[in-house]
């Protein structure tokens, strides 16, 4: 049975032919070729302060693809940062090496056999409260309402042959700096606002590390 869905890319240059293999292994997911579900984030993500870009439209058959969905109910943010600490690299503190085995303990995705993975971004703001959080300067709470709100906007990335085999060119358009970067800007700014606001009783990652909090922990959800 085929079940399509439509996805974008947005970058400096038009797509017609991805490449398996291509772009670069520390990416939030890996190496992979990164699209949106939404044409709006797809656009944000194309654009710079004073350039303009190029969302490129493809059409996915997704039957039989095994896909890892990071935003739904089987999983919880944790999740989303154990694939993070697998790909990203983070400042070095004290803090972050007992969390990354905490997390790698607890919250393993078994993402290797996957064809795509879709999950939160991770752009400059929120890969930095990320941060924060694993070094125990930002709650968990707040870290989620930033990370998990629709206008954050999602990825879904294609990781295998088979996915690559699936997706048909099918149009472009131009993606205004001007119309999008502002809005991206804006956000940013009420992002770090939030994250500054004090929050002395939220749940920090020392404490979860001490209770051995596990992924069925209601607080995680």
């Amino acid at each position: 049975m085929f079940m399509n869905k439509t996805i974008y890319h947005g970058s400096s240059t038009i797509v017609r032919n991805p490449k398996f293999g291509a772009g670069r292994a520390f990416n939030d997911f890996g190496l992979g070729f990164y699209c949106s579900d939404s044409l709006t984030h797809a656009s944000e993500w194309a654009v710079g302060s004073d350039r303009n870009g190029f969302v490129t439209a493809y059409s996915l058959d997704y039957n039989g693809l095994r896909i890892i969905d990071l935003c739904s109910p089987q999983y919880c943010l944790m999740h989303w940062l154990y694939i993070l600490l697998v790909f990203r690299e983070f400042d070095p503190s004290t803090h972050l090496h007992a969390a990354r085995e905490y997390i790698s303990k607890e919250f393993t995705v078994d993402y290797q056999a996957s064809d795509c993975i879709a999950g939160y971004r991770a752009d400059n703001i929120s890969f930095a409260l990320a941060g924060d959080f694993l070094n125990d300067k930002l709650s968990y709470e707040k870290l989620r309402s930033i990370i998990t709100t629709e206008d954050m906007g999602r990825q879904f990335v294609l990781k295998s042959n088979r996915a690559f085999d699936r997706i048909l060119y099918a149009g472009y358009e131009t993606a205004h700096s001007s119309k999008y970067y502002p809005v991206k800007a804006s956000r940013e700014l009420r992002y770090i606002k939030t994250a500054q606001s004090a929050d002395k009783d939220g749940l920090y990652i020392s404490q979860m590390i001490e209770e051995g909090i596990k992924s069925y922990d209601t607080r995680l959800r």
